[in-house]
Order: C-alpha cells, then sequence, then structure tokens
C-alpha cells in the first residue's frame, strides 16, 4: 500500500516524501486507518516494523484537520528510555518538518536549560509531547502541565515501561487526564499484566499482532558455551577475526560495559561505552561518535535494545545472555536492518545455560553452538537440564554442537 493512498494532509505529505517513505509496513497499513477512525488500539509488534510512524502520521495528520486547543497538550507519548524519547522526537520532527505541528521531548537526564524549556512548553501547550514517565510525572506534580484538551494518548513499549516499575508513575498520569480520549497501546509481547493495563485505559480497542517474538531472518545467529572468565577474550578473538563496519554489544550490568570497555580500549580497539551511570550528553556524543563511525564498537545496557536505530550494525554480541527471549529479539533486532544482513552471537556461561534454552524454546529453534578457541582453555558442556553445581573447571574440551508551540521545534499554527 502507497502512502498516498492514505489521504494526508498535503503539508505532511510532503514530509512524508522526504523522508523517503513509499510503501506502508504491514503495521501501518492495519494501526493507520483505524487511528484516522479514531478507534483505541492494542497493537503488538516487533522491532523495526515501522510502528513509530503508524501512530505518528495518523496523529500529525489528526491535528492538522481538527480544532485544537491552542493552551494544551495535544498528544502525548510515553516511552520507557530517554534515548527512545529522543529517537521518536527525531522521527517525528522529519515527518512534520513542513507542517506547524509542535512538539517536544521530556526525559531525564538533561541540564537546567533543557528543563526550563521543558517547562515553557508544558505550561504554554504543545501539540505532542514525547516522554519518559518519571520526568514527566515531576512536570505534573508541580502544577503547571496543560492537559485538559488532551485528545491522544500513545504507551509505546509498554512491556518495557511495566519491566522497568513505571506502572504507578502510567497511572498517576492517566489520572491527571481527560476521561475522552483515543488511546493507543504499543507492545512487543501481550503478557497479562499487559492485558490488565488495557483493561484500565482502553475502550473497545482494536487489537493488532505482527510478527511477535521472531528475528529477522537475514541475521545469522551464532551462541558460544563458555565460562564468565572467558568472555573478554573471546570478544577480543572474535573483533581480530573479522572487520565489521558497526559491533554493538550488550551486557547485562554496567560493571561489565565498564569492565569490557576498559579492557577493549586497552587493547587498542575504537570502543565506546554507554550506560546510566553517564550523564545525558555524555550518552548522546557516544552514540554521536558510533553513528559516524568515530567509534565502531559500542559497549552498552539494555538501555540501547529498542532506542537505537542505526542500519549499517553487522554484529551484534550479546556479552550475557538476555534475561529473556523478548529482550533476546529486541537486542539481535538491531542488526540486519534495512535489508541488510547480519550476525548476533551470544555468550552462555554455566548459570545461564537454562535461561538460553528457554529463548530457544520460544524461537522455536536452536542456535548453533560454535566451538570456543583452544588457545582461551577447556569449557563446560551445554546441557541445560542440569542446575551448576559451584565450579567445573576440570571439564575437558566439549564437543561441538551439532549443526512547534512556545519551546517546541515548530510556531504556532495560525
Amino acid at each position: 500500500m502507497n502512502f498516498t493512498e492514505f489521504d494526508f494532509d498535503e503539508r505532511l505529505a510532503e514530509g512524508i516524501a522526504a523522508s523517503g517513505y513509499e510503501t506502508a509496513t504491514p503495521v501501518q497499513e492495519q494501526v493507520i486507518p483505524l487511528v484516522l477512525q479514531g478507534k483505541d488500539i492494542i497493537a503488538s509488534a516487533q522491532t523495526g516494523t515501522g510502528k513509530t510512524a503508524a501512530f505518528l502520521l495518523p496523529l500529525i495528520h489528526k491535528i492538522l484537520s481538527e480544532p485544537f486547543n491552542p493552551h494544551s497538550i495535544t498528544a502525548l507519548v510515553i516511552v520507557p528510555t530517554r534515548e527512545l524519547a529522543i529517537q521518536i522526537a527525531q522521527h517525528l520532527e522529519g515527518l512534520s518538518y513542513f507542517t506547524s505541528v509542535s512538539s517536544i521531548a521530556v526525559y531525564g537526564g538533561g541540564d537546567g536549560g533543557a528543563f526550563v524549556q521543558e517547562k515553557k512548553a508544558l505550561s504554554a501547550g504543545a501539540d505532542i509531547v514525547v516522554c519518559t514517565p518519571g520526568k514527566m510525572l515531576a512536570h505534573i506534580n508541580m502544577g503547571y502541565v496543560k492537559l485538559k484538551g488532551l485528545k491522544y494518548l500513545v504507551l509505546d513499549e509498554a512491556d518495557r515501561m511495566l519491566d522497568m516499575g513505571f506502572f504507578d508513575d502510567i497511572m498517576r498520569i492517566i489520572k491527571e487526564l481527560p476521561q475522552q480520549r483515543q488511546n493507543l497501546l504499543f507492545s512487543a509481547t501481550m503478557p497479562p499484566k499487559i492485558r490488565e493495563l488495557a483493561k484500565k485505559i482502553l475502550h473497545h480497542p482494536e487489537e493488532i499482532n505482527i510478527a511477535i517474538s521472531k528475528p529477522n531472518e537475514k541475521i545469522t545467529q551464532l551462541a558460544y558455551v563458555l565460562y564468565d572468565r572467558q568472555k573478554i577474550q573471546l570478544v577480543k578473538y572474535i573483533l581480530e577475526q573479522k572487520q565489521f563496519d558497526s559491533v554493538l554489544i550488550f551486557c547485562s550490568s554496567k560493571i561489565s560495559v565498564r569492565q569490557l570497555a576498559f579492557e577493549l580500549k586497552k587493547a587498542k580497539f575504537p570502543v565506546g561505552e554507554i550506560h546510566s551511570d553517564l550523564e545525558q550528553q555524555q550518552r548522546e556524543d557516544v552514540l554521536m561518535h558510533f553513528k559516524s563511525g568515530r567509534i565502531s564498537i559500542l559497549v552498552a545496557t539494555d538501555i540501547l535494545s529498542r532506542g537505537i536505530d542505526i542500519d549499517n550494525i553487522g554484529l551484534v554480541i550479546n556479552y550475557d545472555v538476555p534475561h529473556d527471549g523478548e529482550d533476546y529479539v529486541h537486542r539481535i533486532g538491531r542488526t540486519a536492518r534495512a535489508a541488510a544482513e547480519g550476525t548476533a552471537i551470544t555468550f552462555i556461561s554455566e548459570k545461564e545455560q537454562r535461561k538460553f534454552a528457554a529463548i530457544e524454546r520460544l524461537l522455536g529453534r536452536e542456535v548453533q553452538k560454535e566451538t570456543v578457541p583452544e588457545q582461551l582453555g577447556p569449557t563446560p558442556v551445554y546441557n541445560p537440564a542440569v542446575r551448576p553445581k559451584g565450579d567445573t573447571r576440570h571439564h575437558a574440551g566439549r564437543k561441538p554442537y551439532p549443526k512547534g508551540r512556545h519551546g517546541a521545534n515548530k510556531p504556532n499554527r495560525s
């Protein structure tokens, strides 16, 4: 389906063309008409399916086409992380470039100047606000946020927000909103807690499901079974064997990120790191250097598993096994984007074997296990049915596994 068939406002259509959009993705084909009809929606779609444009495009069109309150926020988009807020805000700015739609991103970690700009926009009104729950609630608690004219609420990556403990913050924000509004909920998974949230905020929603929990088939998935102490050396070995344009390495803790980044820098690899201890400006600087190619290796926590949009990442390494199958899909989904091919490698320590076996069950397939280089020493046997009992370093080498408005980005609409 071509975007011209949606009959969007001419100004929005110009932004769509300038952004290089031509054919709608399946999630866009299903979501956009329902949003335009005013329906509440609960939608699940895997990363990279185009769901951001699926809600931004019809919202921009409706804001341009309908009467609005110039002294209120019209649409509120709530997301789990500041990285995702920035990404959506940038996407929004590109699509709305030729319109008068105003927007602002509200998230933690900024300086005093950012706070002043946020306060000015939120107290005067803006068409679309993209925010993280905690920071938005902090502004609301100060009493100046204009929400009486709000018409649209979007919860993006809702499962991630609940996993991060934002349920209470989200419900407090919703209590401040008008009861008559259109609600859009997007989630990668649909566990019971998402269903409960949907019942609380959605009214007779249309449900859409697009390719949940299945990685891109162009991703070559591999794994190594090893001891924790062998992980850093195996990362170095892999990076020495082949030159990748960009490499993204996910660690489950900021301690691991710092340790691995330190060792790679010491070995003269061009590496940067991103974790929660860095200030927002530091994170943005590192990410900019990674996107521009000034550094080719980025070590990060899961803060980037859903909030990074780079098309040329050739290799993703799971330094630790992700917490669950959905996290695995989102991590490796950073590669093989924009019709490219990519490789995803996961390191499996003894204590992580049962967790990885659960991921394989979700995938419906076994991930090929590669042989750890001999020079790294003996490795554990992959036997996820058995819980590890202490250190088993005496094991011999294993056999290979078988094969806006004020303070916003646009001036007021006239």
